[in-house]
């Protein structure tokens, strides 16, 4: 298990545990479709990558539960269209 995901600070930082799980499970589900990783790392578990995206403050859910980007334009869009996967 991920040492990160016992750490309540993480917890916390996203609302909760199951906001935590939703988040992970969102996000890599953009991962395994070929979506790119918002940090620079040399990891490969795409678990780990997640991981460190919540730690850096790159992803998070909204307030209706769905995944964003930090870094949006002014207009509140996010800057990565999480649509356009599908």
């Amino acid at each position: 298990m991920i040492e990160e995901l016992k750490d309540e600070e993480l917890i916390n930082k996203v609302g909760g545990r199951f906001r935590l799980s939703t988040l992970i499970q969102k996000r890599l589900v953009y991962l395994n479709k070929g979506a790119r990783s918002f940090v620079n790392t040399d990891k490969k578990d795409k678990l780990q990558i997640v991981i460190q995206e919540i730690v850096e403050d790159k992803i998070y859910l909204d307030t209706e539960g769905n995944l964003g980007i930090r870094g949006s334009d002014n207009d509140g869009t996010p800057a990565f269209d999480f649509d356009a996967m599908s």
